[in-house]
């Protein structure tokens, strides 16, 4: 699935918008903290590509293609699928994580996607490149148990409190 993006500050609300449309599709909730983490990782890399190349862009996502599977009591947990969401743009100049000070108002944004992501990078992609991150969506954890892929949903505030 794809989404082109104009050079607009405003278009990071509308690659917003669009990504919960195709997460709700799949029957992801919008407060289920894979689709929470897919949004805000949606927001930090189209803003990237609009407020650093001021180009076109393309959002692309790769979403599997239903809910996880449950994983029956006293059964090994499924695999996790992966999410992979990619931003593309005409400029080929590499990503660079800043040090931003307690008081910046911006610079954090890969330091985020490093936070949240599962893995992240980029590639040379035609005469710009293409940033990437995957996330791994577990199996859905029985009562008092750890997801499959080990991350407590509650971790991700952590993150994000830590982050700013």
């Amino acid at each position: 699935m794809t989404l082109e993006i104009r050079p607009d500050p405003e278009e990071v609300g509308r690659a917003r918008k669009w990504a919960r449309s195709r997460l709700a599709g799949l029957g992801i909730a919008a407060d289920e903290p894979l689709a929470e983490t897919l949004i805000l990782l949606v927001s930090e890399l189209v803003t990237n590509a609009v407020v650093h190349t001021g180009r076109p862009a393309l959002l692309r996502l790769s979403l599997p293609g239903g809910p996880p599977p449950v994983t029956p009591a006293g059964a090994e947990p499924a695999a996790s699928v992966t999410v992979r969401l990619e931003v593309a743009d005409a400029s080929s100049r590499a990503p660079v994580p800043r040090c931003a000070g307690r008081e910046a108002t911006g610079g954090r944004g890969l330091a985020l996607v490093d936070c949240l992501a599962d893995r992240w990078g980029w590639s040379p992609e035609g005469a710009g490149k293409s940033i990437w991150c995957e996330l791994d969506r577990c199996s859905q954890p029985r009562e008092g148990a750890t997801p499959a892929c080990g991350v407590q949903p509650a971790a991700y505030e952590d993150l994000l409190s830590e982050a700013f």
